[in-house]
């Protein structure tokens, strides 16, 4: 098949790149970085440069490449590690979740493509009551913390036009928080937290989480490729955790400290309502429907494998 991916250089893009390629599909990917190109077609992919901002750009480029697929890797995560301000530091996000996708979205339609595949988030989203861990039938959080509002309207908008969207087939994967060698958790300012006990735990650390190492996002996204319908499928391994399990298991993997414990009104008052919220009340996801319909298994079922594993990955 013919498929595009936008954000291509993005830590799904670059494992998705060459699975796609090797599975037989010919790629376009797009950067928004014309330095980037070359790393594009050093995947295996045929490079595009266009800014997923301009409505325009992004129309002339998803016409040019005549996909059957487009698949949403937009974002703009790179180096983020302070959620006290969350909404600040995700707004180039949200832009890229709210306007980015109405532009390729209509881009996609326009052109005949089939299928629409996009990045979404399982875990603080979720309503924060009733059990840990959440399907893809349960609700959205009626009433995120004041911080991280913008950003779950730009989550909703997206999920929303893209599973309603008319004549194309719209794919929501919500994955859980990456991981991979220097990515997400495991990125080394994140890393250099933990090591520096910058990263306490808060009350009693009872927020779940679920994670994902990217090279797992990006096979069960080649899966959703060639076998998904339309719908929301969470993307995560087969071990929610709360925090009071993951955070300490992550010092001692990295050689820190036990993390610092800290109270709620405390972590308040220091680091805001999204982060208290997110360690300590969030929800994490099941990945029964992925499993069973995309035919997908984890190669990490298991964060603990899987930080492991990035961290000690060359």
């Amino acid at each position: 098949m013919r498929i595009l991916v936008a954000g291509a250089t993005g830590a799904v893009g670059r494992a998705l790149l060459p699975l796609l390629t090797a599975a037989g599909h010919r790629v376009v990917g797009i950067t928004h970085r014309p330095d980037k190109a070359a790393i594009v077609r050093a995947l295996g992919a045929e490079p595009a440069v266009a800014d997923g901002l301009d409505r325009e750009a992004v129309r002339r480029t998803v016409r040019a490449a005549r996909p059957e697929v487009v698949i949403h890797q937009m974002t703009a995560l790179a180096g983020i590690a302070d959620l006290r301000r969350f909404d600040r530091v995700f707004a180039a996000t949200n832009r890229l979740r709210c306007e980015g996708t109405d532009y390729l979205l209509a881009a996609a339609q326009e052109a005949g493509a089939r299928r629409f595949v996009a990045q979404s988030y399982c875990g603080w989203p979720y309503a924060r009551v009733g059990g840990p861990v959440k399907t893809e039938d349960d609700p959205l959080d009626p009433s995120p913390p004041r911080p991280q509002r913008q950003a779950f309207a730009a989550i909703r908008h997206l999920e929303t036009v893209v599973t309603t969207a008319s004549g194309i087939a719209g794919i929501v994967m919500r994955y859980g928080a990456f991981y991979g060698r220097d990515t997400g958790i495991m990125q080394p300012a994140a890393l250099e937290a933990i090591r520096r006990r910058r990263f306490p735990l808060i009350g009693d650390g009872g927020g779940w989480w679920s994670f994902l190492h990217v090279e797992d996002a990006a096979a069960a996204t080649l899966a959703a490729v060639e076998r998904a319908t339309a719908g929301i499928y969470n993307v995560v391994d087969d071990e929610p955790a709360p925090v009071r399990a993951w955070l300490p298991f992550l010092a001692r993997l990295v050689g820190a400290k036990p993390p610092l414990r800290v109270p709620k009104l405390l972590a308040h008052a220091l680091a805001g309502g999204a982060v208290v919220a997110m360690t300590t009340e969030s929800r994490a996801g099941s990945n029964a429907k992925a499993k069973r319909e995309l035919g997908w298994q984890p190669r990490y079922p298991s964060w603990r494998v899987g930080f492991a594993a990035a961290y000690r990955a060359p």
